[in-house]
């Protein structure tokens, strides 16, 4: 009998190994020379460059990806600034056309329903492949499965695995797929409160802070979490709870209520939305600080002065002129502006002439988000 079980057991772990040695296959062609992908017996890969010598945790397209962002640091507002590094991470793993249906029936397709669970590096790999190969199917010319599972692989680890212990918990797989895919705004808070709340529909102060701490880890990844509480929740889950009158639980529709406020730890997700709605926007309208015509992006405008616009890229820097400057009340657009908004903004603006500077000083208002969540002072 001990013989038989120690046979049975063996058969398993060369089984295991046959699968590593497959899924490293598979997998080994996402590097090209003189890069090799090497994995370690936990199943973790790393990545070694011959010709320089040197071993590398991460993989070589998502180091360039981190490079490449060094350019967002003249983005003075941080949640603006996180989520354009968001989005390029977004578009660099293809979860841009991911569908949140589709994350959620790959999650059941490979009964990933306990969020407790602690997933190994093959199972990763293998809930991965699934994904991209739907996405395939749909975006042939966009999807290289090795490519895309490798590197959202890596992403996965780098975020909720950084000692390499090859374990990553469900709960933070789903949450970090759900944040980066595509859908709307609200189905996007629906799919993540469902993941911590009870089977009741409820969630308790514990269950949110467990949200909000593995939702905060993805800026944390990309050196942005000190600007959103760093990893104290503790205010946020406050905020909440006091939004909703003190109960001890909270339902589906005060999350999202909540969630429109857009509380200092998760403010980076819905303007992460509003980077990608504003990135083809096209604006029939010169930016009075650079004089750039149409505009590209996000426009502001003054809601104190007339004609007064300011595209993205002087707006982000804080580039200013005479006495304009951005203590005055702006609102925000990602898209074209409708004649009933340019009607509403050209009220306000009359009824702004009549105000006073110190009126503003005392009143700090913008139109995009709360001040305090975003402004910051220059450093």
């Amino acid at each position: 009998m001990k013989g038989t079980m120690g046979n049975r057991r063996r058969q398993m772990e060369c089984s295991r190994m046959d699968n590593k040695c497959l899924l490293h296959d598979f997998l080994s062609v996402s590097v090209q020379c003189p890069w090799q992908r090497a994995v370690f017996q936990n199943g973790v890969p790393y990545y070694i460059n011959h010709e320089q010598q040197t071993t590398s945790w991460d993989h070589p397209q998502m180091t360039q990806l981190f490079q490449s962002m060094v350019d967002l640091s003249q983005v003075r507002f941080s949640a603006y600034r996180t989520a354009m590094k968001s989005r390029r991470l977004q578009k660099a793993l293809r979860l841009d056309l991911l569908d949140l249906s589709v994350a959620q029936s790959v999650f059941d397709q490979h009964k990933l329903s306990h969020n407790e669970q602690l997933l190994d590096v093959p199972d990763i790999i293998h809930c991965l492949c699934t994904i991209y190969r739907e996405l395939q199917q749909v975006h042939p010319h966009l999807i290289n499965v090795p490519l895309c599972v490798d590197l959202c692989l890596n992403w996965l680890l780098k975020v909720y695995d950084c000692d390499r212990s090859g374990k990553v918990q469900v709960l933070c797989m789903k949450i970090g797929l759900f944040s980066l895919s595509k859908g709307q705004l609200e189905d996007k808070y629906k799919y993540l409160f469902a993941q911590v709340s009870s089977a009741a529909g409820v969630c308790d102060q514990r269950q949110l802070a467990v949200l909000l701490h593995t939702s905060i880890r993805i800026p944390h990844h990309l050196g942005e979490a000190a600007a959103f509480g760093g990893g104290n929740t503790e205010p946020s889950v406050r905020s909440c709870f006091q939004h909703v009158g003190g109960a001890e639980f909270i339902q589906l529709e005060q999350f999202v209520d909540w969630m429109h406020l857009e509380p200092q730890s998760m403010v980076w997700l819905p303007v992460l939305h509003r980077v990608a709605a504003a990135e083809t926007a096209r604006h029939q309208t010169k930016c009075t600080i650079c004089k750039d015509c149409p505009m590209m992006g996000f426009r502001y405008r003054s809601l104190k002065h007339f004609n007064f616009n300011v595209c993205q890229t002087c707006f982000f820097s804080g580039k200013v002129i005479k006495d304009r400057h951005l203590s005055y009340p702006m609102v925000e657009y990602c898209t074209p502006t409708t004649s009933g908004e340019d009607m509403r903004d050209f009220t306000k603006v009359l009824k702004n002439k009549f105000r006073s500077k110190k009126y503003f000083t005392k009143h700090p208002r913008l139109g995009y988000l709360p001040v305090q969540t975003i402004l910051e002072e220059e450093t």
